[in-house]
């Protein structure tokens, strides 16, 4: 009876709401859609308004311990028992002062959800703060779940809180990299604007439903935005994204379908780490796939000074970030259990791509806390004040293998000094000594009389001692050589294997800093 009396709480807060708020009557997908892309397109006409400040000092000053310990209540979750998806709310404070708008959209009628203190439990270290909870404060975001793993057990499949970010798990995956909404500005001297969503509606999903559908509403200082997500859960997750932008001033750089993870170290660097483990990262490399069918993979670094660097293409065909290595062993961490954090790839569908290019920016940090690590899609054409634009695209969770065939793989990239053990007379650390590994696809195929040659390209310096060998065990092939750079010049390194001219392998991309010794 306790269940009922709680779902029924949770019913009197969603009909305490005005009527079609936040919507069309009859509202359908698509009506509301466009009805949130009218909304967007208004308020970029107008000056930009803050959100307004609304959380007593309380909520506003609590720590993260305390955050941690305000808990929804499972049995308030909307439609509990209803559809196969649940959704579940935070509460606002701590680092999201600022509530979000939630609507919920069922049989054609969008009412919005009124914020119940009853329904979060507030533990010992937050019980202080249970009196300051209002009926009017509004959630800090969302977080839907659906049975991913098994029938018994609702997972948690996407999460909405902060900015304009969202996070997604696949089957047998626990969290990692974000996305986000969009990037504006990132990493410019100028610093970076946060876009956020400030209102949500919720499609209810039919009770054997495998999908949902989220519309949400963007706003900055420079850009808004309407945003469609059909979020497709089953042995593959995919999210099929559609925002319409406008731009209320000039942007420098706007990144579309933006990515967030982090990397601290792994085997591709150069420095040493006092830690157990021999890797720490959300994600290893960013991959690529260009217009003109050729996969790119760069590994991550977590650089001295802050880097960014740009594939440049037009219309690419996706790129993602990637947690390649899936073996408990290369990570030996059973708290964080890294090598099950997921993998993304944005295919585009359709939109204003054209020409530009795949942004990566590589941020220093000490801890595995801070995301480090940016990758989004910047075009070439400048978004100005009174443009507007469309972007399709699909996100799809995924371990180690993207969509689409992917050829030859970089299974290991190593770098380390040059010197000839024993040498009298040592060349500098300048000289570097790189192994690049790859493995996989027509490779497996290949018998130890195959002639691999390797295509290298440099931007600058000297290429010497390159050569391919096969690996004990029939382990794959290894590409070897020393750099020797020109003085205080970055190096943009190119690296594919072929057979008889045709390319047997991804393209491995790498890029040389001097300071980075």
């Amino acid at each position: 009876m306790l269940t009922l009396a709680l779902l029924g709480a949770m019913g009197a807060a969603v009909a305490s709401a005005p009527a079609n708020a936040g919507g069309p009557s009859a509202a359908t997908p698509e009506s509301l859609f466009l009805h949130v892309t009218e909304l967007a397109g208004t308020r970029a006409e107008t000056p930009y308004e803050p959100p307004a400040d609304v959380l007593p000092d309380a909520l506003r000053g609590m720590t993260y311990d305390q955050y941690r310990s305000i808990r929804f209540r499972p049995e308030f979750a909307l439609w509990r028992g209803k559809a196969g998806f649940e959704a579940q709310f935070f509460h606002p404070g701590f680092l999201f002062p600022h509530p979000v708008t939630v609507y919920t959209v069922q049989k054609g009628q969008s009412e919005e959800l009124a914020f119940d203190p009853e329904t979060f439990r507030y533990d010992a270290e937050a019980e202080e703060l249970a009196d300051a909870g209002r009926s009017d404060l509004g959630f800090a975001g969302f977080r839907l779940h659906y049975p991913l793993n098994t029938p018994e057990y609702l997972d948690e499949v996407v999460v909405f809180l902060g900015a304009s970010y969202f996070r997604l798990v696949g089957p047998g995956q626990v969290y990692g990299l974000s996305s986000r909404g969009l990037a504006v500005d990132t990493a410019l001297p100028t610093g970076e604007e946060f876009p956020a969503f400030r209102k949500f509606w919720l499609f209810r999903p039919e009770p054997d439903a495998d999908s949902i559908t989220i519309l949400a509403l963007l706003d900055s200082p420079s850009v808004t935005g309407g945003y469609r997500f059909d979020v497709q859960v089953g042995a593959e997750v995919t999210v099929a994204v559609e925002k319409r932008l406008f731009a209320r001033d000039d942007v420098t750089k706007l990144g579309i379908a933006p990515l967030t993870s982090m990397f601290l170290f792994g085997e591709a660097g150069v420095r040493s780490y006092d830690d157990f483990r021999p890797r720490v990262h959300d994600s290893e490399g960013l991959m690529m796939q260009t217009a003109a069918g050729e996969w790119i993979w760069r590994p991550l670094t977590n650089p001295l000074r802050l880097r960014g660097s740009s594939l440049r293409d037009e219309s690419p065909r996706g790129f993602g970030l990637v947690q390649r290595s899936r073996d408990f062993s290369e990570y030996l961490d059973l708290e964080a259990e890294y090598h099950r954090r997921p993998s993304q790839w944005v295919t585009p569908i359709d939109g204003d791509w054209g020409v530009g290019g795949v942004e990566l920016v590589e941020i220093p940090t000490s801890d595995e806390t801070n995301d480090n690590i940016v990758a989004y899609w910047v075009s070439d054409t400048p978004f100005l004040a009174g443009d507007r634009r469309q972007y399709r695209y699909r996100l799809t969770l995924f371990d180690d293998a993207p969509p689409g065939d992917a050829p030859a793989r970089v299974i290991r990239t190593r770098s380390g000094w040059g010197a000839v053990p024993g040498a009298a007379d040592p060349p500098p650390r300048s000289l570097r000594r790189y192994i690049v590994d790859f493995a996989g696809g027509e490779l497996d195929a290949l018998g130890p009389e195959a002639v691999l040659e390797p295509t290298l390209e440099a931007g600058s310096g000297r290429i010497e001692d390159l050569h391919v060998r096969r690996l004990p065990d029939d382990a794959g092939w290894r590409a070897t050589f020393l750099l020797d750079p020109a003085d205080g010049q970055v190096v943009d390194l190119r690296l594919m294997l072929t057979l008889d001219g045709r390319p047997m392998t991804e393209t491995w991309n790498h890029v040389w800093y001097p300071d980075e010794l």
